[in-house]
């Protein structure tokens, strides 16, 4: 017997019967030889954890634009953030952690320079729109490995996929990623605003403190241990209907003093047009794609816009201004 077959077995033993088990997956896309060492699930996610698209995360924004100083939040730092809220709560309720681990460092593969601005911006001038999530997708399926795909199984896939509020996760792990997801990132940006200067701890709504915490690490434990409670031996992850109501709305309060304020998104309108600009400027010149890219379209893989779409999600935030100065820029005028 293996040592993947032994780990299959230890599944078998003892996750929930609610649990996706690595030896039940319904598979990749193309059929592969399994390894020896590690299960499907344990696969996926070192092959997520080794891809291109996740080292980029480092240099894209989350919500800040360039803030100044170390420690604000990337887009990489959410994922790991994301990654502990889900190994956390599938550990406990004893789901799948390598599944929810795997589905967490993805989620985000597919998210544009700027944040959520750079979403909107190609939402706004590409044909079919863009979507992150699904745009994760079409990185781990058809973008990376030039072009290759990391060929992962349906179950990660799905819950990337489906991991926003409007989607439907298959697995509870995908839903545990769902929710962890919110969980970070309400408590993180708080954090970030804090230190910003952008709020005040007494700023936020007594009504929503009362119930979390006043502080950012006590509202975080008391999420997570909302979570692990009240989807104990459920067939399904979900919060306290109190706790839920509070968490929903400091999210509600987050987006009216946090990300729409124009302290923390002053800058946006610059990075909006800048991606506007980028998209336009490649359909125009479909030449200047780099050449996997340009591969992708000729084969008829991909329209020229979805091609300049993907081309432009990858970037880094860095490598969007270097484009953006580099076309639209007098050389006489950068310093």
């Amino acid at each position: 017997m293996t040592i993947r077959e032994q780990l299959e077995a230890r599944e078998l033993e003892y996750l929930s019967p609610y649990a996706s088990l690595s030896s039940k997956s319904m598979g990749r896309e193309r059929k592969e030889e399994e390894c020896d060492i590690r299960p499907v699930y344990q696969r996926d996610r070192d092959r997520i954890l080794h891809c291109k698209s996740f080292r980029r995360l480092k240099q894209k924004t989350q919500v800040f634009l360039l803030p100044k100083g170390d420690h604000y939040r990337t887009r990489l730092t959410h994922t790991l953030e994301v990654s502990q809220n889900a190994r956390t709560v599938a550990k406990a309720l004893r789901l799948n952690e390598d599944l929810a681990e795997a589905i967490a460092l993805g989620h985000d593969l597919g998210h544009t320079p700027f944040g959520h601005a750079g979403e909107r911006a190609l939402n706004a001038v590409c044909p079919t729109g863009f979507r992150h999530n699904e745009q994760s997708v079409r990185v781990v399926e058809c973008l990376e490995k030039q072009g290759e795909g990391l060929n992962l199984t349906w179950e990660v896939r799905d819950g990337i996929r489906n991991h926003k509020t409007s989607g439907t996760p298959h697995t509870l792990e995908g839903q545990i990623v769902q929710l962890s997801d919110k969980i970070a990132y309400i408590n993180h940006d708080i954090d970030d605003a804090i230190r910003g200067g952008i709020l005040k701890e007494e700023d936020i709504p007594w009504e929503y403190r009362s119930i979390l915490g006043p502080t950012t690490r006590v509202r975080l434990d008391t999420m997570i241990h909302d979570v692990i409670i009240s989807s104990m031996d459920q067939p399904e992850i979900r919060m306290s209907p109190g706790i839920r109501e509070a968490v929903m709305g400091l999210r509600r309060f987050l987006f009216e003093h946090v990300y729409e304020n124009p302290v923390a998104k002053g800058e946006e309108s610059k990075a909006i047009n800048m991606i506007t600009n980028l998209y336009e400027y490649y359909i125009r010149h479909e030449e200047l794609l780099p050449e996997q890219f340009r591969s992708n379209m000729e084969a008829g893989r991909a329209s020229l816009e979805q091609t300049v779409c993907d081309y432009i999600a990858g970037m880094t935030d860095t490598y969007a201004v270097k484009k953006f100065e580099e076309y639209f820029v007098p050389e006489s005028w950068k310093y």
